[in-house]
């Protein structure tokens, strides 16, 4: 029951705040409330979950649509588990900061913030095709909402350039899944592999745009730029991850074939991403820019290890992406601390913010030497295990990922000159203050976790698969030493790995 528990007690959440006849404070408070009891929650399923097994735990299902085989079948594997732990943890910061922010039509933002941590969190604990969709259309109502009503002055261009690319992905999945579940299935657990290129491409081409990826990232810059502050952190540090889980969960596992023919495509355009991106963020004139397009170079490079379908590769990605859902939700943080207090985003006007600011100061340098990868860093171990993955398909591929190194530290480091240093700017009075106490116990808090993983990355490296024993992924290229020490192919859930006993931690 504790996977239905994760999605419904945000919807009970949501439907509580709306209802709630208080002052702004009050609502914030209970949505804050929620958004703990979510964490508190999912902190008992990861006391309670087995890392060493391969089987999908804390299982439930129930038989929706009998004649289509369609059902409502929940669960979580190591990985995914992670994913929803990341996902908990950035809205939890997102409310606490939209509750210091002040948000106006409290009760609607606040319902619509819970409605998406519940949709989020469908996503990442669906084992059948038609409930994935179901929930990952669930998740774009509140994100078109958020953008489009609590956005900045062209909330409207960002709103529509956000709805038209996903929604052409959205429908483009939708036809997919019904062509490929009337033929194989739609529950994952038994669904039969397809050698299908045109279904293998109809997923991609969806996850591709959710992600950002490179040439699909139209909609990226206007979203991120004009979204409050918690809604990028949001779409940077987690909804950019649903895409790279639907490749591990739906493309990966149950497209053997064509990810083996097209993998050098997908690791190709994955390379001109993460350089790209990387070139755009050096460029950028302020801050949202900067990590905005830092953000699709991350989803690139993580792309990159998807693609190498290696247990180096693939544990890597697992830990860059939590990694990089931390760092970008703080960073996208920091940018609305920084707004705040000087109106302007723009690094021309900024300057100066060191003086007489030694919190902010700290924690633009911390969270910025953590994302420079810098060894010792959970973001150094991340990155390290990806280009090791990916250095193992050929050498070339490895090459892009440390030019990115390279100009990854090119750009931050002139994000944090340009904000702390140099002659205080126009737009910075010298009456702003500091970090205030509920700011720093916002981004403190994912900086702590950042901190946490520097010690032990292995949390999430090493406790993300069980085993690669099946064949899904051995078709696909992954050799046995990788079977037996990553454990992905598990995740398809065929019959002999699948949790007999519903709705525990076994």
């Amino acid at each position: 029951m504790l996977t239905t528990a994760l999605i419904c007690l945000p919807l009970l959440g949501a439907l509580s705040v709306f209802l709630l006849p208080a002052p702004r404070m009050w609502v914030g408070s209970l949505a804050l409330f929620f958004s703990l009891a979510e964490l508190a929650l999912w902190i008992s399923g990861l006391t309670r979950f087995d890392f060493g097994s391969p089987k999908i735990q804390f299982e439930q299902q129930h038989s929706w649509i009998s004649d289509l085989g369609i059902s409502y079948h929940v669960g979580l594997f190591g990985f995914s588990l992670w994913l929803v732990g990341l996902t908990v943890v950035v809205m939890t910061a997102a409310i606490a900061y939209g509750l210091w922010s002040g948000r106006e039509r409290a009760n609607a933002y606040y319902a619509l913030m819970l409605f998406l941590l519940a949709a989020i969190v469908g996503v990442f604990t669906a084992q059948d095709l038609i409930l994935f969709y179901v929930a990952y259309e669930a998740m774009m109502i509140p994100l078109y909402v958020l953008i489009g009503v609590w956005g900045g002055a062209g909330r409207l261009r960002a709103t529509f350039k956000f709805v038209a690319y996903t929604m052409a992905g959205s429908l483009l999945m939708f036809a997919t899944i019904v062509v490929y579940g009337l033929s194989h299935g739609f529950d994952l657990a038994t669904a039969q592999q397809s050698g299908s290129v045109w279904l293998f491409l109809g997923f991609a081409a969806a996850f591709a745009v959710k992600a950002p990826l490179f040439p699909l990232h139209g909609w990226l810059a206007d979203a991120y730029r004009e979204s409050p502050p918690e809604v990028a952190a949001l779409l940077s540090g987690v909804i950019s991850k649903v895409a790279v889980f639907g490749f591990l969960r739906i493309a990966l596992t149950q497209f053997p074939g064509p990810t083996h023919d097209l993998r050098s495509l997908m690791l190709a355009l994955s390379a001109v991403g993460l350089v790209y991106g990387s070139l755009l963020a050096f460029r950028a004139p302020d801050i949202r820019g900067v990590v905005a397009y830092s953000s699709l170079a991350q989803m690139s490079l993580i792309g990159l290890g998807v693609f190498a379908q290696n247990e180096l590769s693939l544990s890597g990605s697992v830990l860059q992406m939590v990694n990089h859902g931390l760092v970008s939700a703080a960073l996208f943080l920091l940018a609305g601390v920084i707004e705040l207090r000087s109106s302007s985003g723009a690094l021309s006007r900024l300057g100066g913010m060191a003086r007489g600011r030694p919190i902010l100061a700290s924690l633009i340098i911390s969270i910025g030497v953590i994302s420079l990868a810098v060894p010792g860093s959970n973001a150094f171990a991340g990155e390290f295990l990806i280009l090791a993955g990916v250095f193992q398909q050929g050498w070339g591929w490895a090459i892009p990922g440390l030019v990115a190194m390279v100009l990854a530290a090119m750009y931050m480091l002139r994000l944090v000159s340009a904000l702390l240093h140099r002659e205080v700017g126009e737009a910075v009075s010298k009456k702003a203050p500091d970090v205030l106490l509920p700011e720093l116990c916002v981004i403190g808090a994912l900086l702590g976790c950042m901190l946490a993983l520097s010690v032990w990355p292995a949390a999430i490296s090493k406790h993300s698969f069980a085993c690669l024993e099946q064949a899904p992924l051995t078709s696909a290229g992954i050799s046995s030493q990788s079977k037996a020490q990553v454990g992905l192919a598990c995740v398809p859930g065929t019959g002999s790995t699948t949790a007999t006993t519903t709705g525990t931690a076994k």
